[in-house]
């Protein structure tokens, strides 16, 4: 008889579990105050039991810890951390620092089914959907590692110098992001049950985390309705149908109309928007009049523009626009009064930017 991994119980499993064992309803709290407060990477670690029932629950259940399998820190000090899961596969997170945060970018499925030909993950394939609590283990698995100082690896062997941890947030982790490998969308009912537990059992905010889709439309009303309302991100990348098949399959079945009609159904308070990311490609979505008719596209939609000049990585046919054309192309969104930034990538020399993360595949 195979044990029960604990941290794949939800809080009604959990509670239930308790029951069946025939314990008090109380320590179903308490389990999980132990793995998702103090982080018990065992039964053994939770020591507010006695030893007797720490062994009877030992011998039928357990906790499921992520391997650590490569750390590796960018110049610019952005780390890339590859986790094994418990089937030998492997997923990658991302910790982004900057002056005021620190972000942790975090994967949702083991590969990508999507194709994007602007991202290196969509050239591993679909492996599977993560669980919930790998999805959480991802937040708990950083904070470890920092709070450990393991060992480095960087791009030149050098282990450069990181500002620390910020206090706040969770264990020092200011922001998440759900932009990791996958379509997050796509694994919606684990997602919500992540996402669930990051803001219950962690007492993560909501406003600090941003669910980023390619656009599976009927899914993003899904999403409101099950899930906290966290900050959402749509990778558009383009102004046209046309364009947007070219670099995104799954225009073709959720062209950019109905994807904007789903955006405009969503229930955003007043001081919430959307964020369209929009990665830059060289002669490809980057003129002015692809930027003109975003402007058209958004009208009416409480958004904010993110622009991603395109993160090269080897074998890509895609290229870099200057930075002239991609200020040329903010101004006129500007102009057309939509918030507009340019997004500053980290971690591009150890493949950790934005549509970089491979996981080690070959």
């Amino acid at each position: 008889m195979s044990k029960i991994n604990l941290k794949a119980l939800s809080k009604a499993a959990m509670e239930e579990f308790v029951k069946e064992q025939g314990l008090p309803a109380y320590r179903a709290k308490q389990i999980l105050h132990w793995i998702y407060e103090k982080k018990a990477e065992s039964i053994e670690n939770i020591t507010e039991f006695s030893r007797e029932l720490r062994k009877r629950l030992s011998d039928i259940a357990y906790i499921s810890n992520l391997e650590l399998l490569k750390r590796q820190a960018s110049e610019d000090g952005a780390e890339k951390f590859l986790f094994g899961l418990e089937d030998g596969e492997s997923i990658e997170s991302v910790l982004i620092p900057d002056a005021d945060r620190h972000t942790l970018c975090i994967s949702s499925q083991v590969g990508c089914a999507m194709s994007c030909g602007f991202c290196l993950t969509g050239g591993i394939g679909f492996k599977r959907n993560l669980k919930a609590h790998e999805i959480v283990d991802q937040l708990t698995a950083v904070m470890k590692v920092k709070s450990e100082n393991l060992e480095v690896e960087s791009s030149e062997s050098k282990i450069p110098s990181h500002p620390p941890l910020l206090k706040g947030g969770t264990g020092g982790i200011t922001n998440i992001v759900f932009m990791g490998m996958g379509e997050p969308l796509l694994n919606l009912d684990e997602v919500v049950e992540a996402l669930l537990r990051i803001t219950g059992f962690m007492g993560f905010s909501k406003r600090r985390i941003t669910l980023s889709t390619c656009g599976i439309a009927p899914a993003i009303s899904e999403l409101y309705r099950k899930a906290p309302h966290v900050n959402l991100a749509v990778s558009l990348n383009a102004a046209s149908d046309e364009v947007r098949n070219r670099l995104m399959t799954v225009n073709k079945k959720y062209p950019i109309r109905v994807l904007l009609d789903a955006c405009r159904k969503i229930p955003l308070s007043p001081r919430d928007r959307i964020t369209f990311e929009y990665v830059m490609i060289d002669g490809m979505n980057d003129s002015l009049s692809d930027a003109k008719r975003l402007v058209t596209l958004l009208r009416g939609i409480s958004s904010k523009v993110n622009l991603i000049p395109f993160n090269l990585f080897a074998g890509s046919r895609f290229k870099r626009p200057s930075d002239e054309r991609v200020l040329a192309f903010q101004e006129i969104l500007v102009r057309g009064k939509i918030y507009t930034f340019i997004r500053k990538s980290k971690g591009q020399d150890i493949l950790a930017a934005c549509g970089q993360l491979k996981a080690g595949y070959k």
